[in-house]
């Protein structure tokens, strides 16, 4: 992936440069502007993947920047940074589309944390889903299976209306690939895509990233905060696993699809929104609402449009297709040379089960990769792969522990390889965390569900994925 360019709009020039020699160190190519006029040229006629501006600047202000950048430039995410003092105009400038603001002064890992998300915004709306074939480089939908054929069919089919869409498939089917599609091919597509991963955000937090918050609220809100819906506003908002919000954060949901406005935590001020939803999810919906987990009339809601992703074991034949596609991606990104996979090793891949669906054959090719060095793949090479991607499970039973893992992954992560640590560290620990909790339980799943503050049905999904004892005796018993 290419270095992110980043414009630095800042007109006091010892700030500048510390700020642009940190900027620099985390990799972005960073180029620097002193007066508002002229970084908001410099925007224009320039590629950018993120600008973070000063509020206040000779030759023209940060909120009149953010008006007029905004509307040439919809897609580019503006940061602001603002003395506490002018917070009022920094949270109208975000209003306007700016993507975040920080209050000076601030501690430079925040400052690169806000960018990080801003680059990755960026490139959700800006780099292209490509569908089908076998030649592409980028960022894609792979498979000409007649599954997937079906699946080209939907996304070309809603991505010119106004519907509310549903996308349901397992963990791992490319669900936000599918996503970002419909946005690129929709009438918003000038507009922002915004993408919340419901079950990554605490719930007591979930409400407050969705629908923003006012001054005061809750301990902890110091300052009032614009939410997704506003940013996400006359755009797209994606979210993912839709199925793990809270009933409370659902109704507001509901409220929002029916009268088109929100309401910021602690406020009272009806404010419109104009916004498409796509969401996603892999849980049983219908299981969800028998259960008393999900609410029926939001489901009825979003599920006008339903588009299903089949898992990769119902597609097989496309596994050559992924398979190539996935070397020729990671080849480039690991500065190797492209790999052919053995016959054997093809055949080998297509014989998995693939809980994991194409996630996991994403990461299997890429271990590979790293195996091979530029020779075609083999298939000892690729069940070499698979065993050590099973070992979290022999940590759980006893073995390594988690930190452990995590520094090694870490160090293959720092020598080049393209490796998940977040989502592997997540799974090891969450691998460890629901083993304990059904044996301390003796099996009985009603009880560890109730001290893990999850649902029956998520302690059910948890226990197959890990491959975990399902024994439930006397269920109803303490």
């Amino acid at each position: 992936m290419s270095e992110p360019k980043l414009l630095l709009i800042e007109d006091d020039r010892r700030s500048a440069q510390s700020l642009e020699r940190v900027l620099k160190a985390k990799g972005y190519a960073v180029s620097l502007a002193g007066r508002g006029d002229e970084g908001l040229e410099r925007a224009k006629n320039e590629t950018f993947d993120v600008v973070v501006t000063d509020l206040r600047m000779p030759g023209m202000g940060g909120l009149e920047l953010v008006r007029l950048l905004h509307a040439a430039k919809p897609r580019l995410p503006i940061v602001l940074m603002t003395a506490f003092g002018t917070t009022e105009t920094a949270i109208e400038a975000t209003k306007h589309g700016a993507f975040e603001y920080l209050l000076k002064p601030f501690e430079m890992p925040e400052l690169i944390e806000v960018v990080g998300r801003a680059v990755a915004s960026a490139r959700l709306m800006t780099e292209p889903v490509e569908m089908g074939g076998d030649k592409i480089d980028g960022q894609a939908i792979v498979g000409r299976s007649r599954p997937m054929q079906m699946v080209y069919k939907e996304i070309g089919r809603v991505a010119g209306t106004a519907a509310t869409v549903l996308i349901r498939g397992e963990t791992g089917t490319g669900k936000e690939l599918v996503a970002r599609a419909i946005y690129q091919h929709s009438e918003r597509a000038a507009k922002p895509f915004i993408a919340v991963n419901c079950a990554a955000i605490p719930e007591t937090l979930l409400e407050s990233e969705l629908f923003g918050h006012e001054r005061g609220a809750f301990t902890g809100a110091d300052q009032r905060r614009i939410g997704r819906f506003e940013q996400a506003h006359q755009g797209t908002l994606f979210l993912d696993e839709i199925g793990d919000m809270s009933a409370f954060t659902q109704a507001k949901l509901l409220r929002v699809l029916q009268d088109k406005v929100i309401q910021r935590v602690g406020g009272k001020e009806n404010i419109p929104v104009d916004v498409r939803i796509i969401a996603a999810t892999h849980r049983d919906l219908e299981k969800a609402i028998a259960e008393k987990q999900f609410r029926e009339d939001l489901y009825y809601r979003l599920n006008s449009v339903v588009l299903r992703l089949p898992p990769l074991r119902e597609r097989v034949e496309d596994i050559p297709d992924l398979a190539g596609y996935f070397s020729r991606k990671f080849s480039k990104e690991l500065n190797l040379a492209a790999s052919a996979l053995q016959p054997e090793a093809l055949a080998w891949l297509g014989e998995q089960p693939w809980p994991g669906n194409v996630r996991e054959l994403e990461n299997i090719i890429r271990q590979a990769l790293l195996l091979s060095r530029g020779y075609p793949i083999a298939r000892q090479q690729l069940e070499a792969v698979a065993a050590k991607s099973a070992e979290p499970a022999s940590v759980a039973g006893g073995g390594a522990s988690i930190e452990a893992l995590i520094d090694q992954w870490l160090k293959e992560a720092k020598e080049g390889a393209s490796i998940d640590v977040h989502a592997k560290a997540f799974e090891a620990m969450e691998r460890v965390l629901f083993r304990h909790a059904i044996e301390l339980a003796q099996g009985n799943q009603a009880k560890a569900s109730r001290w893990l503050n999850v649902s029956r049905q998520t302690m059910r999904e948890k226990l197959r994925a890990f491959g975990l004892k399902e024994e439930a005796p006397e269920e109803g018993r303490d």
